[in-house]
């Protein structure tokens, strides 16, 4: 028979040692009010300000009208102007912008014969920023000699064309930005889960105690995860490849050097909560707290361009961000590692910073 007074002392038991572990009651109170303040302020699907570059090969007052207006609009943030549709396919194919304008000699002739009046290049490899760069298309713009009806809807004829995902197949989006996720969730959670059970059970109070230095003790904690990581990477892509006919048009080596960094970037993430949480639902709940915006504000849903600047910011603090980029620009869009610096670096400090700390934490430990 169950009685009340019991199940009032369990009660009352759990609220006390809550109240006790100070870690675990904040996140409590702080994990909803936190990611609910970051979420709603930073998630947007009015995507704006998207970073392009314009090839204006007509040089008109009418190509000039054309490229004012589509900056006006604020969908486009004309940063580069370019000299060719070459040199626009190279910044979109390395990252630095994600949409191009396109305006050809014969601007005033396709207007008359109501053709398309110049092209707009953009990045297939996210569906939603093609999606906003086509609603250009039902915008009126103002072009000297050119009047819109607007009784009959006409518009001004621009075409645009997605770039490495013609098809625009919503897998060829997802799968390279999925990477990184399924390797953030698993990965992370798997190191600091581990390290705390091992503390929970006195291995590493043994550990810390051997002749063994504390990077030396990192490494070995590292190295067997590195390959858990790698397998799960080649797995992803073959079920992408054989199931859902992802296109890898980037160089194998450039991958691997991706996936590397990626995954050491993760697991030395995973050693940093496992430094700083007691128990192993602790570690649960801290790599739950960061992996929500691990997904939420890399660019693997929303794209970081609607984001406010505080939000931005942040993103590029999270290792997985960088990794998406990367991914989509070596797997979709046949760039080389070493055209995506910023990607590359900010994954190396990443990597450099959190040892340090980690390593830092462990020697403290290890007098202590």
């Amino acid at each position: 028979m169950i009685r009340r007074e019991k199940i009032q002392a369990m009660v009352y038991k759990e609220l006390k040692q809550l109240r006790r572990d100070r870690l675990t009651a904040a996140m409590v109170f702080g994990i909803p009010v936190m990611q609910l303040l970051l979420f709603g302020f930073a998630i947007n699907y009015n995507v704006r300000n998207i970073p392009a570059a314009w090839c204006d090969m007509a040089e008109t007052e009418m190509s000039r009208s054309i490229i004012q207006d589509i900056g006006a609009t604020r969908v486009l943030d004309l940063k580069y102007r370019a000299s060719s549709v070459e040199e626009v396919q190279k910044l979109i194919r390395t990252g630095r912008v994600r949409a191009g304008v396109v305006i050809t000699h014969d601007l005033e002739e396709r207007l008359r014969d109501r053709r398309s009046a110049f092209q707009i290049l953009t990045d297939g490899s996210s569906s939603v920023v093609t999606g906003a760069v086509q609603s250009l298309a039902s915008l009126p713009l103002g072009i000297p000699g050119h009047t819109v009806d607007y009784k009959t809807q006409e518009r001004l004829p621009i075409q645009v064309l997605p770039l490495y995902n013609p098809e625009q197949r919503t897998a060829v989006d997802v799968i390279p930005g999925l990477i990184g996720v399924i390797l953030t969730m698993t990965l992370m959670l798997f190191t600091a889960i581990a390290l705390v059970r091992e503390r929970e059970h006195g291995s590493m109070e043994m550990l810390i105690t051997t002749p063994v230095s504390a990077m030396e003790i990192i490494c070995g904690k590292l190295l067997p995860y590195i390959g858990i990581g790698m397998f799960q990477t080649v797995l992803i892509f073959l079920l992408g490849v054989l199931v859902f006919r992802l296109p890898v048009n980037g160089r194998v080596i450039d991958i691997a050097a991706a996936v590397l960094m990626f995954i050491t970037s993760t697991l030395t993430l995973g050693l940093l909560i496992s430094s700083f949480v007691k128990t192993q639902f602790q570690a649960v709940q801290l790599s739950i707290f960061i992996l929500l915006p691990s997904i939420l504000l890399s660019g693997f849903v929303f794209p970081y361009e609607g984001m406010p600047t505080f939000a931005r910011a942040l993103s590029k603090v999270l290792p997985v961000t960088h990794f998406i980029e990367l991914m989509r620009g070596i797997v979709l869009r046949n760039a080389r590692i070493s055209e995506m610096p910023v990607q590359v670096f900010s994954l190396l400090i990443f990597i450099l910073f959190s040892t340090i700390l980690a390593w830092e934490r462990m020697k403290k430990k290890r007098l202590d």
